[in-house]
């Protein structure tokens, strides 16, 4: 692991790190927020949403004061592999910037598209090895695609996170513009392998459920109605009797303004359930 930069706030260090990562053969950037104190720290991941960086939560979602005085780490991976070595596409919705957290099957993104390997296996080991982290303790969170990245990361894998929330997430990718482009770009036609990355299937079949699932959504989004579509997730939850916290939250957007209004919210949820 290589030091970016690393930059005192809040009485913690935020820092920008990168690695040549096994899983995604490339170099990966990513950030991590270590809060004052001894640790070992329970750790919250943010995954971000189409054509972000590692940069964009870190810089304008604002959650550093509050993870300060909860005494948690942040991670905030990049959102897909990059380089003049890896493929990409003209479009923002896929390719460089938007690896939808799955692992391709389908060539040419079968050879570096592995993010979620990349978000499940290796980046915690690098993690562990060089921060505080108390692994018994971990959460998740996302936007939009990183929405949809915590959701279904989540639901695989209860007995890694103690919690997950989300905002404005792709909950149903099966069922909308950008999931079917990724999914079938990156995995092919077969629609059952696309169900175990779609946050309204896996609701339906997870044999562990969690207490509570945090969403906030804005109700002035543009991709509310054809891309994220929260009615389903909520339908879906019902029918599985996970209890689920949806917010329709009026005259917000998309954007990270939307974020930061609420970002506190939702470390305080995680925190409460890493018992810090």
């Amino acid at each position: 692991m290589q030091t970016v930069s690393e930059t005192k706030i809040y009485g913690g260090t935020q820092g920008f790190y990168s690695h040549t990562a096994k899983s995604t053969q490339c170099e990966m950037q990513f950030s991590v927020f270590v809060p004052a104190g001894e640790g070992p720290f329970p750790v919250v991941w943010y995954l971000s949403g189409l054509t972000c960086t590692a940069e964009n939560a870190t810089t304008k979602a604002g959650f550093q004061r509050v993870a300060a005085e909860l005494g948690l780490i942040v991670v905030c991976p990049d959102t897909s592999p990059r380089g003049d070595s890896v493929p990409d596409d003209d479009a923002y919705d896929f390719g460089q910037g938007a690896g939808f957290y799955v692992n391709a099957t389908e060539a040419p993104w079968s050879e570096h598209f592995h993010m979620y390997d990349y978000i499940v296996s290796e980046l915690p080991r690098v993690i562990a090895a060089n921060f505080p982290v108390d692994e018994n303790r971990q959460a998740i969170t996302g936007h939009s695609m990183g929405g949809h990245g915590a959701l279904t990361i989540g639901f695989r894998n209860p007995d890694r996170y103690a919690s997950m929330s989300a905002f404005s997430p792709i909950v149903s990718p099966m069922n909308c513009p950008w999931g079917e482009k990724a999914l079938g770009g990156y995995m092919g036609p077969d629609k059952t392998k696309w169900a175990d990355h779609d946050a309204c299937a896996l609701a339906k079949k997870v044999t562990r459920q969690f207490d509570d699932i945090l969403v906030d959504q804005g109700t002035a989004d543009n991709f509310l109605e054809g891309q994220l579509k929260p009615h389903l997730f909520e339908q879906a939850c019902s029918e599985a009797g996970q209890k689920l916290t949806l917010r329709m939250r009026p005259g917000y957007d998309h954007s990270y303004y939307f974020i930061a209004s609420f970002i506190e919210d939702h470390l305080r949820f995680h925190a409460a359930r890493l018992g810090t």
